[in-house]
């Protein structure tokens, strides 16, 4: 199985909307570890890592987001797969 890591930032109204926590309860359930984050400028980013095939699943969820989110912009980065992380986590 092909492991990947992307870096991702979502732009829309993704803040106080759950983006976060959902992110990290959909990440986690896919089996992904990496971290999702807040931006100063209202955007949420994240790094994703894991089977390519889970990732893929994970960014078709984050072109939607959950319920009350508005996803306008996703843009994706493709960067060399490090496993370096311990799971998925919040970012402050």
């Amino acid at each position: 199985m092909k492991k990947i890591r992307v870096q991702v930032k979502i732009s829309g109204r993704v803040q106080g909307v759950g983006f976060r926590y959902s992110t990290l309860q959909h990440a986690q359930k896919l089996g992904l570890s990496g971290w999702v984050k807040n931006t100063f400028d209202g955007n949420v980013e994240a790094v994703f890592e894991g089977d390519e095939y889970k990732v893929e699943e994970m960014l078709l969820w984050c072109k939607k987001g959950p319920t009350m989110a508005y996803v306008q912009n996703l843009e994706v980065y493709k960067l060399t797969y490090e496993g370096s992380f311990d799971g998925f986590i919040i970012k402050r």
